[in-house]
């Protein structure tokens, strides 16, 4: 089986939450959807707007499900943050991080430790013990004049037994309480895919990218000019991605069944 595109596609992108899994349920025989990628002669990239885990923790994740890849076929919208922090501060400094471990991560390796004072940036992604003093002190450092950086405006996250709020909605709450829109770093902005088209060497009509959602994936891929495929696993139904325009280039019920 080859996807009906011209030029052929050459690698694959593949969103993680709603794709690959729900919470901690695998969607599908990984391992099997793996080894069906490498017998089609595709790379493959996974990209997410999950900000709570380093790409470390998401290929350990995936080696419990038997899938070996290297973490440097993962990309995170903190990694993204991360990315667009460095070019605006190149020597790093103070920031002010409403988010979990992997944000926290990402932004040290890149020079970046959590400070309220001369703090250069408020960075927020979904953070699952968030308290009202955290929005507090974000709102007041962003009225202050701290950047605001958000890493994904998922208003969302799937979970086994349904919907939990997303970054998008602590984002809009700060964003309510400091009047500043944030700088999303994460999908539907290109910052993730242009890393990935650099790793990868390929133009992005000879991507296929691959999610559940339409506002974000099939959005990110369309603005790239990339080729898109919407999977039903997660967060969009079909009449969804039939009404909306331009429509995904392929619609599937999961992804084993979009390789297959």
């Amino acid at each position: 089986m080859r996807f009906p595109f011209d030029p052929p596609i050459k690698a694959l992108v593949l969103d993680m939450d709603g794709v690959l899994w729900r919470g901690d349920q695998p969607i599908g025989d990984l391992p099997a959807i793996f080894q069906r990628i490498e017998t089609l002669g595709l790379q493959v990239m996974m990209a997410t707007n999950n900000s709570t885990l380093t790409p470390e923790d998401f290929a350990t994740k995936l080696a419990k499900y038997g899938v070996r890849v290297d973490p440097s076929q993962i990309v995170t919208s903190s990694e993204a943050a991360a990315y667009l922090l460095k070019k605006r501060f190149p020597a790093g400094g103070p920031v002010f991080i409403v988010g979990e471990s992997g944000l926290q991560q990402c932004l040290a390796r890149q020079g970046f430790y959590p400070d309220e004072h001369n703090t250069l940036a408020v960075v927020a992604g979904i953070d699952r013990h968030i308290t009202y003093q955290k929005l507090a002190t974000a709102t007041r450092l962003i009225r202050n004049g701290a950047l605001f950086i958000g890493t994904n405006p998922d208003k969302t996250f799937p979970m086994p037994d349904g919907l939990i709020p997303g970054a998008g909605a602590i984002l809009a709450a700060i964003q309510t309480a400091s009047g500043v829109e944030p700088i999303i770093a994460g999908k539907p902005q290109p910052t993730i895919l242009n890393q990935i088209m650099e790793r990868l060497r390929v133009n992005a009509n000879q991507l296929l990218v691959v999610g559940d959602r339409l506002d974000t994936d099939v959005k990110w891929g369309q603005n790239a000019g990339c080729r898109t495929a919407l999977v039903l696993s997660g967060i969009a139904k079909r009449e969804e991605a039939q009404a909306w325009s331009p429509p995904p280039d392929l619609i599937a019920l999961d992804l084993s069944e979009l390789l297959e």
